[in-house]
């Protein structure tokens, strides 16, 4: 039977440590999952105004197969500088691709819109994310915050604070699966006829607070009262799914594909023109990758692992910038 890991964090599967770093002046932050050993990886953009750097090398047809991190940031298309500032502290130590007698180090990022949440200060000089990467890599540990923190800090969900957000899953035959995202929707976390999680029946005993009990009438689909006000590229869901099973380029796609289906379970509606939901898949795995009998079994319990992370980010987040935790609405 599936259960979280002992941290019940992306850090639960082997090989895999998560720093992170605020600008709490600017309200921004980046979150970066480094691999110790270089990670077979993929992406899957489902969103309608995404923001990314170094996917395109994540498709079938390139060259390279591994990435050292993932940058997960805030700042909109300034935020994609905090992979420059990873890539520098992993370069310092020998980590990259190898070209000749040079070491590239492989770190695609994507970024959620936070440039407008209130209260927050304009930087006067460079945007601080290249710094803030630095920081991140440098802090990179088993532990790390949930809720108000890294990539999170100026996410909102819906009408709701948003956060980061993390879980884990160990399944039966051992295999670890692992999820880490930056809660920033137009869409809700919350049914808007009572409050309750769209996805809270998928949470393990003890996992989030106690629930509004379910109404008897299924919910308007066409009720869109708790999700933010229409702005392109104005917000965006950002996720790494990761795994101790080996999985080549085509396992991680498909696992990313999978897990998507994770955000349409916790958020309605996911995948809007307003968002640029992106998913990341890293295997740290090593031997003959999994059959797709097995990858269909791991790409399912992918999507209810990022489910649940998605509701840990949001129990996790308390109220800021006029934005209400989802505890400080439910009293």
């Amino acid at each position: 039977m599936a259960a979280p890991g002992p941290r019940n964090l992306i850090t639960d599967v082997p090989g895999l440590l998560v720093g992170q770093a605020e600008d709490h002046d600017s309200i921004t932050g980046t979150t970066v999952v480094l691999a110790k050993r270089p990670a077979v990886a993929a992406v899957d953009v489902r969103g309608g105004a995404p923001g990314s750097r170094e996917t395109e090398l994540l498709g079938f047809a390139t060259l390279v197969e591994q990435v050292d991190a993932i940058v997960l940031s805030g700042g909109s298309a300034f935020g994609l500088d905090a992979a420059s500032g990873v890539m520098d502290g992993l370069a310092a130590t020998g980590r990259g691709f190898a070209v000749r007698d040079v070491r590239v180090p492989i770190v695609p990022a994507a970024i959620l819109f936070d440039l407008t949440f209130p209260g927050r200060r304009h930087w006067t000089g460079p945007p601080p994310h290249r710094v803030l990467g630095e920081t991140a890599l440098a802090a990179a540990d088993a532990d790390f915050t949930l809720g108000n923190a890294g990539a999170g800090l100026g996410a909102k969900a819906g009408r709701l604070k948003g956060g980061l957000g993390s879980a884990s899953t160990r399944l039966g035959d051992g295999t670890t699966i692992g999820a880490v995202v930056a809660v920033n929707c137009w869409g809700s976390v919350v049914r808007p006829d009572c409050g309750r999680l769209w996805a809270a029946e998928l949470a393990h005993p003890g996992e989030i607070p106690a629930q509004p009990s379910l109404p008897a009438s299924a919910p308007d689909a066409a009720d869109l009262s708790a999700c933010a006000p229409g702005a392109a590229g104005a917000n965006t869901t950002i996720a790494v799914i990761a795994t101790d099973a080996p999985l080549d380029k085509a396992g991680c796609r498909r696992l990313a594909i999978m897990a998507q289906d994770g955000l349409a379970q916790s958020i309605r509606p996911a995948h809007t023109p307003f968002d640029g939901d992106t998913v990341f898949a890293l295997s740290t795995g090593e031997g003959t990758a999994a059959d797709p009998l097995r990858q269909a079994a791991i790409g399912a319990a992918a999507a209810t692992c990022l489910a649940r992370a998605v509701m840990r980010g949001i129990m996790a987040a308390g109220s800021l910038g006029g934005f209400p935790s989802w505890r400080q609405r439910r009293g």
